[in-house]
C-alpha cells in the first residue's frame, strides 16, 4: 500500500541536527570534524554568536501554534522569519528527544516508540521511563551524543527538573552533558540564564514538557492547555530578555498533537487481537509482533482509511537509516494512524495511557510538523 498523501515522511534530516548546528554556531570544537554540523548550521540560517540557549517546548506543533496563536504573542511575532520543519519518525517524546541529543535518526538510537519489544525477553521496555530490569541504556544507544562529540563538554548544560538528572532518556539522548535542574519553568529560566551570565557554558538546552503534559491530559484545543500555552509564552518572553547581550537563542519542538476523536481496543475486536502476540509503540504508530498469520490484511480490512498498515521490510524505509540490531525491533507489521483516530490494547496498556486525550506519534502534518524560530538577544 502506498504512502497516503496526507501523511508525512522527513524529506531531510535538518530538525535532528538542530543542537548539533547550535555548537557549531557558537564555534565549539569536536572531537571529529566532517562538516555535517556547519552544513545544519547553514540549512537552519544560525547565525554566529558568542553563546546559545536551545529550548524544546515538548509537544508544541506547528499546528497548535498557528491555531492557538493568540496565546503566544511573544511567538508569533517572531514566526515570519521562522521555520517550519519535519521532526523525525515517529513523531513521540523518546524518539524525538534522542535524535535532537544525538543527531541521529531512531534507526540509529533504538529509540523506535514510546515502548519497544525487548528482543531478549520480548517484553515491553518503556524507553521513556526506562524503569524495567533490561539492560542499560549505554548498551541500547550506543550512538554519540552531541555532547559526547565535544571537546569541552562541560560547556554544554542540560536544564530540566530533578527527576530528569541521571534518567534512561536523558543519559540516551544528553549523556556527557552537565546537569542543571529547576522545577517550574520560572525556575529553569532563572537556572538557564544565571549560567549563561555567569559564563559556564557555551551551549545550554532548556526542555520544557508542560504543554505536551497538558495536551496529553487535556487535549490541545482545551482551555487548560490555552492557559499552559499562555504561561510558556510568558515564560520565553521572559527568557529572551533576560539572556546576555548576543545570544542565539533557537525555540523548536520535538512533535505535535492530535486529539482523539476515537478509541479501538484490540482486546475487544477478535479480529486485531488474532495473531498479535504483542502491541508496541504507541496508539498512534503501533508496532505489531504476530505469528504471521494475516495480521497486515486483517488490520488493513478493518481500519481501511483509518490507517497506514505496511509490512515490517517498508517500515524500515519510513524509518530513515536503520542498525541492523534493530530491524526485529520493529514489528512484523507496522501501523500509522490517519486523523484522530488511536489503537489501543488493553491487555497491557494502563487505564490511564488509554484515555489519553491528545496523542501524537504518527505521521499526519499535525503530529509531524514544528516551528523553529531563532533570534539574537
Amino acid at each position: 500500500m502506498s504512502r497516503p498523501a496526507d501523511l508525512v515522511v522527513p524529506a531531510d534530516d535538518v530538525w535532528r541536527g538542530t543542537l548539533a548546528a547550535t555548537a557549531a554556531a557558537v564555534g565549539m570544537e569536536r572531537s571529529a570534524d566532517d562538516g555535517q554540523w556547519d552544513r545544519w548550521r547553514a540549512a537552519l540560517g544560525l547565525p554566529r554568536a558568542r553563546r546559545a540557549c536551545v529550548v524544546l517546548v515538548d509537544g508544541l506543533g506547528e499546528a497548535q501554534l498557528t491555531e492557538r496563536s493568540g496565546h503566544f504573542p511573544f511567538l508569533r511575532r517572531r514566526r515570519e522569519d521562522g521555520l517550519v520543519l519535519d521532526t523525525i519518525v515517529p513523531s513521540t517524546t523518546a524518539a524525538a528527544i534522542t535524535s535532537f541529543g544525538t543527531a541521529a535518526p531512531p534507526g540509529r538510537t533504538g529509540m523506535l516508540g514510546y515502548t519497544v519489544r525487548e528482543p531478549a525477553s520480548g517484553q515491553l521496555m518503556n524507553l521513556v521511563r526506562w524503569d524495567q530490569d533490561f539492560m542499560p541504556v549505554e548498551d541500547w544507544q550506543r550512538r554519540k551524543t552531541v555532547a559526547e562529540q565535544l571537546a569541552d563538554r562541560a560547556r554544554f548544560a542540560v536544564v530540566g527538573p530533578e527527576r530528569f538528572v541521571g534518567s534512561g532518556l536523558n543519559r540516551a539522548a544528553f549523556r556527557g552533558a552537565r546537569d542543571v535542574s529547576g522545577e517550574d519553568l520560572a525556575d529553569r529560566v532563572d537556572a538557564t540564564v544565571a549560567d549563561l551570565r555567569a559564563g559556564r557554558s557555551d551551549v545550554v538546552y532548556l526542555y520544557w514538557g508542560e504543554v505536551d503534559h497538558v495536551g496529553h491530559v487535556s487535549g490541545w484545543r482545551s482551555w487548560e492547555w490555552g492557559e499552559e500555552a499562555s504561561r510558556t509564552d510568558r515564560e520565553l518572553s521572559r527568557l529572551a530578555r533576560l539572556l546576555p547581550s548576543g545570544t542565539l537563542l533557537v525555540i523548536t519542538a520535538d512533535h505535535g498533537m492530535v486529539d482523539v476523536a476515537t478509541r479501538t481496543d484490540v482486546a475487544a475486536v477478535p479480529t486485531l487481537a488474532r495473531g498479535v502476540d504483542l502491541v508496541s509503540g504507541e496508539p498512534r504508530a503501533m508496532h505489531l509482533h504476530t505469528d504471521g498469520s494475516g495480521v497486515l490484511e486483517r488490520w488493513s480490512d478493518y481500519l481501511g482509511d483509518r490507517a497506514w498498515v505496511i509490512p515490517r521490510e517498508e517500515a524500515v524505509a519510513v524509518y530513515g537509516s536503520m542498525d541492523p540490531r534493530f530491524v526485529p525491533v520493529l514489528g512484523d507489521v507496522v501501523v500509522f494512524m490517519r486523523g484522530r483516530d488511536v489503537v489501543v490494547d488493553s491487555r497491557t496498556q494502563t487505564p490511564g495511557s488509554i484515555g489519553l486525550i491528545g496523542v501524537h506519534g504518527s505521521l499526519t502534518p499535525a503530529e509531524m510538523r514544528v516551528p523553529l524560530l531563532r533570534m539574537v538577544t
